[in-house]
């Protein structure tokens, strides 16, 4: 099977150092692609706080997808950025990292707080397999209006669903469902979100006109 193929069905694979002629070809395209990704994120990190146009046109270039409002503090990294599809009203806070080597898509009107890793790529736990930098990437699906907390981690191959909230610190390894509140190492569902959290924005405090 070819090196795209495994790369795009989660299947072990090795970036680089084939024989095969068409397998060279496409090594060429990825690695095309990452030193794309590091000069445009370096432009981008770069940029003055004042260069708001600069970076959204840097994202939108670098990006699979970047729907209007997307918003990123620097500094923020993509391993491929071209396999990242970003819907409108991003927005992540400092030390964004996404790891892209299989695609990562990201819903509308979704916060991420500072920290937060996305990586869609892992290692085969048997020693012997891992030689030579094998791995496997399976993608990431997060879904409208979702909030991410401080320096949470999203593995390989992970779903959330529509409005859920994901605590800081989290470690998510496993698909969280929509509407609910999630937390922890490893993260696991705590309760849903409902009625009382239309009430209260945090334990006993009562929403306030905010409009």
């Amino acid at each position: 099977m070819r090196l795209e193929e495994q790369m795009k069905n989660g299947l072990l694979y090795r970036e680089f150092g084939h024989k095969d002629p068409v397998d060279q070809e496409y090594e060429k395209v990825i690695e095309a692609q990452r030193v794309h990704a590091k000069e445009m994120m370096y432009d981008f990190n770069n940029t003055r706080p004042s260069e708001m146009e600069k970076r959204t046109a840097i994202l939108k270039s670098l990006l699979g997808a970047a729907g209007d409002g997307i918003y990123l503090e620097p500094p923020a990294h993509f391993a491929y950025g071209c396999n990242t599809f970003i819907g409108k009203n991003f927005y992540a806070n400092f030390n964004f990292q996404v790891v892209d080597d299989g695609e990562v898509h990201i819903g509308d009107d979704v916060m991420i707080g500072p920290n937060v890793l996305i990586c869609v790529t892992g290692h085969p736990l048997y020693h012997e397999y891992r030689l030579g930098g094998t791995q496997f990437s399976l993608p990431i699906h997060i879904g409208n209006r979702v909030w991410i907390g401080a320096g949470a981690m999203i593995m390989p191959g992970v779903t959330i669903g529509d409005n859920s909230v994901i605590g800081a610190g989290s470690l998510v390894t496993k698909d969280i469902p929509a509407n609910v509140l999630a937390y922890g190492s490893p993260c696991r569902v705590i309760r849903e979100i409902g009625e009382y959290d239309k009430k209260f924005y945090r334990k006993n405090m009562p929403v306030n006109d905010f409009k």
